[in-house]
């Protein structure tokens, strides 16, 4: 397996008759391929070529997979786009990678035509996942640009046949534009490679603990696929045949959306996990102290979730369970820290596991993942997946020594799942990536359990709970 194209057409032609995608309505692999064809067709019969970038702004939803797909079948670079870098970050994106095409969610489109005229330097045409208004064509127009409803575009490559480009594992398949720490957005240029070599890596990771994904996974889609956690979580379901559902975007349906998938797998990111836990709501009115003290000290002697305490399960913590659907079996957290009375309040009363990695999208996410049932990983982001390699890096000026008997230094990584570079930004990527390793700039502490623990920033620079950085000079620049 070269590519994620090839993870996606093996899938399919194992898996033709599975659920795959569904917003309330069920499509299957064969309907999914059957609508990749027809939207890869389209795009080549637009004079749209290998390597072309082509740009997603929405939420997640059937068509953003799609239309990831029919760019991993043709060659193109997948380019997210998403406003919460900032202001200007989709002009930005647009016109820093030369996007020619955009897939746009129907009521992204005002927010998309705010970026013309400059972004219409590339972006040529615009394709809606739903409809587009009339007024919306005219001002298209005015614009120079071409704009397609979802089902008007497909039609366009009807009768039309195109030969599919040789992939490599070299080749980039996307290029994700990070919050970085100051300045633009640094386009991190991840290859087909890099998310292969990562998701050979989660499935050893997670047979290696009796809880490896099969059919019968459901997986809530609602973590924006325009970060690397989500796309690298969507793409092990897709491999293993697995169905993935679309959440209806509101926070507040969130809830609602679980009891009505059930989903067997939950992603978060601390934040979610945060708000949840703070309203009280999600489980605190079901729970009582002592099912919470005594569960816990079984936990903490060793036992396993399942054994600690079935009676305060049964009597207490089930409904919590069902508020996640009731087929939860692994909560994973990522994309920034998670507080440690988060994570063992969750261990406990979750009636599942709950795991914590970390990564950056620079290194395909998921580099470190705490194990199951391994309370002594509590507050740290457990030991490394396979398929890459860790050091610790000595940090002389804040005393830091890798050698030292407690070993402490930043964070360094080096393997396969590592970025292809920063796209136009060589200079960047030669200040990160030396001889082969990705300086994080975190500084670490390798636990006696083998363990990672994030002790400290190399630079003055921190990751908020949903996942963006913020330069404390620049905060305090801005309070002065």
């Amino acid at each position: 397996m070269d590519s994620c194209w090839d993870v996606f057409r093996i899938s399919v032609e194992k898996y033709p008759n599975n659920p795959m995608l569904g917003r309330r309505e069920i499509v299957d692999g064969k309907s999914t391929t059957l609508s990749y064809i027809k939207l890869g067709n389209s795009l080549r019969s637009c004079g749209v070529k290998e390597k072309a970038k082509c740009g997603i702004y929405g939420a997640n939803s059937p068509e953003w997979i799609i239309t990831m797909e029919a760019c991993n079948a043709h060659g193109l670079y997948r380019v997210p786009l998403y406003d919460t870098l900032g202001a200007g970050a989709v002009e930005f994106i647009i016109t820093h990678s030369e996007v020619s095409v955009v897939f746009v969610e129907e009521k992204k489109i005002p927010e998309l035509f705010k970026t013309c005229p400059n972004s219409t330097k590339y972006m040529k045409t615009v394709v809606s996942f739903g409809g587009v208004k009339p007024e919306q064509k005219e001002e298209a127009e005015n614009f120079w640009l071409v704009i397609y409803a979802w089902d008007e575009f497909l039609k366009l490559g009807e009768g039309k046949q195109y030969d599919l480009p040789i992939k490599k594992k070299s080749d980039i398949c996307t290029i994700m534009y990070t919050s970085g720490t100051t300045g633009d957005p640094k386009g991190v240029m991840i290859s087909n490679e890099s998310i292969v070599t990562l998701i050979a890596g989660v499935i050893r990771l997670l047979k290696s603990t009796n809880e490896a994904l099969s059919v019968k996974d459901v997986y809530l889609s609602y973590l924006p696929l325009a970060h690397i956690f989500d796309r690298v979580i969507e793409e092990c379901f897709i491999q293993h045949g697995a169905a993935i559902g679309f959440w209806r975007g509101d926070v507040k349906l969130l809830i609602e959306d679980l009891g009505e998938l059930k989903p067997t797998i939950f992603c978060a990111v601390p934040r979610v996990l945060d708000r949840k836990l703070a309203a009280g709501g999600f489980f605190k009115k079901f729970l009582f102290d002592s099912a919470f003290s005594h569960k816990f000290g079984y936990m903490k002697k060793g036992q396993s979730h399942v054994e600690a305490s079935p009676l305060s399960d049964k009597l207490v913590f089930s409904k919590v369970k069902q508020e996640l659907g009731g087929n939860v079996r692994i909560i994973l957290s990522g994309a920034a820290p998670l507080a440690s009375h988060v994570e063992s309040f969750l261990r406990v009363v979750a009636c599942c596991h709950v795991l914590q990695g970390y990564g950056l999208t620079e290194s395909c996410a998921g580099t470190f993942v705490s194990l199951p049932d391994r309370l002594d990983m509590l507050g740290t982001v457990g030991p490394p997946v396979p398929n890459v390699d860790i050091r610790l890096e000595s940090v002389p000026e804040m005393e830091y020594d890798a050698l030292a008997s407690t070993p402490r230094g930043e964070i360094c990584i080096r393997g396969k799942t590592l970025f292809s570079g920063y796209y136009k930004r060589e200079d960047l990527t030669k200040e990160v990536l030396i001889d082969g390793w990705l300086h994080t700039g975190d500084v670490g502490e390798w636990q006696p359990n083998g363990s990672m623990k994030i002790i400290d920033r190399k630079k003055n620079i921190f990751k908020l709970s949903q996942g963006e950085y913020v330069a404390v000079e620049n905060y305090e620049e801005e309070c002065l």
